[in-house]
């Protein structure tokens, strides 16, 4: 009778182990990736605050507001300098138009020494982008389009789009209330005003914004 060959109950279990370590050591890589990528997305809301009051610091006005940046910033003219100075910056917070004080707020910035980038606003690579590749942006909040009026209640807001909804989600989390429709982090549908999105869809790429 010929002997039938196959796999021991031990050899069995080895192989289950290893399955399992190997699902692990996979898991806890993804879960190890978006927590750095988290990370990453939070840096820009820590840092482009500071930047903004940095400037507001050192000048006695706000970028993109100033009406004399041409004298703060060796490499600015007249012609880039604030539109408004009304202490507000004006402008959609993905502006293109380089009269608008929202996108002449990164050429400040840079040429202040505060954030980093190309200053020539006729550049592909002038506006700011985040690790997932959306844009970064501040603008103020009555000028925030992003978001229903009266959402939020400070000045200034800023935003970054692009972000897969369970990195939003993650993202308030760290840094607001962990809802997406409430607090000082809103996470919204870019292109529809609202207050915001309690729930993200995991793998849907939303636009956030925060006030400061």
């Amino acid at each position: 009778m010929k002997k039938q060959l196959g796999f021991s109950l031990i050899e069995l279990a080895i192989v289950l182990v290893i399955a399992g370590l190997l699902l692990a050591g996979v898991m806890r890589g993804q879960e190890l990736i978006a927590n750095a990528k988290v990370k990453s997305l939070a840096s820009d809301f820590r840092n482009i605050p500071t930047y903004f009051y940095g400037y507001q610091d050192r000048f006695r006005t706000l970028p993109g507001d100033d009406h004399a940046a041409d004298t703060h910033v060796t490499g600015t003219n007249a012609s880039t300098n604030g539109q408004v100075q009304n202490g507000l910056i004006q402008g959609n917070w993905n502006s293109s138009t380089n009269t608008d004080e929202s996108f002449l707020l990164w050429q400040h910035l840079r040429l202040a020494g505060l954030a980093t980038g190309t200053t020539d606003t006729a550049s592909t690579q002038y506006a700011p982008r985040n690790s997932e590749g959306g844009q970064l942006g501040v603008t103020s909040v009555a000028d925030l389009a992003a978001v229903t009026n009266g959402t939020f209640n400070t000045a200034h807001a800023m935003c970054s789009d692009a972000i897969l909804g369970r990195y939003a989600l993650q993202l308030d989390t760290m840094m607001d209330d962990g809802v997406g429709n409430s607090g000082v982090m809103r996470i919204v549908v870019n292109g529809t005003p609202g207050t915001g999105v309690a729930a993200p869809a995991a793998g849907t790429a939303y636009l956030v914004c925060m006030s400061f």
